[in-house]
């Protein structure tokens, strides 16, 4: 049974259409399959501040995420989050790493994430979230994800300093041109999987994301790795940073696209309840 978790309150948003982005690609869900979003936080104006800002901002939806994650694994259901931004994963892997703790976690997403308090320049906390899993430093949210179980997939943006946090602790590296399933599923052997998605990851012009970064991963990949786990092994899902246009075609078009992509976890879960 899937839990279908939707992230509503502010976590370090930069753009003021995350929020409803997550929103929308519930409600799509909700409208597909036989599942009901369960809304965490309350939504506040999108600031340009510092991690040491929003990250407290955000203790209130960090904490009930990580309660929600936590129901849903220790009930042994695969819960299914779509986010506004990565940031809401420095409550879920530690959760992840705690419940599940041989799980490799796939990191998909066109940056590292692994920069440090010590390394970022731009301050923003999204920047930090693996790093902060994986104990880096301290979030206040938790830790314990250790990081030769987790693998970075269709990163091509990465800071020098980021890089060599990387290579230091022994994270692996997927490009996208090398991102095919039977590469992942080699990479990840028999291991229980979650999956992280910041939609950066894809070539731009499939997904609006927070950012653009060129030469990405396309929707079928995506979508052939989804079909390619076997549902065993997955523990969960999460998709972030849909920035939705407030043109209602091109975000409807969006949002198909998106669903297209995860299809087969839905269809997947219902075969079985079948």
């Amino acid at each position: 049974m899937i839990d279908l978790i939707v992230t509503q309150g502010r976590v370090a948003d930069r753009e003021a259409r995350l929020i409803e982005g997550a929103a929308r690609v519930a409600r799509a869900l909700e409208q597909r399959y036989p599942v009901t979003g369960r809304a965490v936080g309350e939504p506040a104006p999108a600031a340009d501040d510092d991690w040491t800002v929003s990250l407290p901002q955000a203790r209130e939806t960090l904490v009930g995420l990580g309660q929600a994650v936590t129901a849903s694994l220790t009930g042994g259901r695969l819960p299914v989050l779509v986010s506004n931004t990565c940031s809401a994963s420095l409550a879920t892997l530690p959760v992840v790493a705690r419940e599940r703790p041989q799980a490799v976690v796939l990191y998909i997403d066109g940056h590292g994430d692994f920069n440090t308090p010590e390394t970022t320049d731009t301050g923003y906390l999204g920047g930090m979230v693996l790093s902060g899993a994986c104990g880096l430093w301290d979030s206040g949210h938790g830790a314990g994800l250790r990081t030769e179980q987790a693998i970075l997939v269709g990163s091509r943006d990465i800071d020098e300093p980021e890089r060599e946090l990387l290579h230091k602790h022994g994270v692996r590296v997927i490009p996208p041109k090398e991102a095919t399933a039977e590469n992942i599923l080699d990479a990840v052997g028999g291991a229980p999987v979650w999956v992280h998605i910041d939609w950066d990851v894809l070539e731009p012009g499939y997904v609006p994301a927070d950012y653009k970064v060129p030469d990405g991963m396309l929707p079928t990949q995506i979508r052939a790795l989804f079909e390619a786990i076997p549902p065993a092994q997955l523990v969960g899902v999460e998709v972030a940073e849909f920035n939705a246009p407030e043109d209602d075609e091109i975000s409807a078009h969006a949002v198909s696209v998106i669903l297209d992509m995860i299809a087969p976890v839905f269809e997947t879960a219902a075969a079985h309840a079948g």
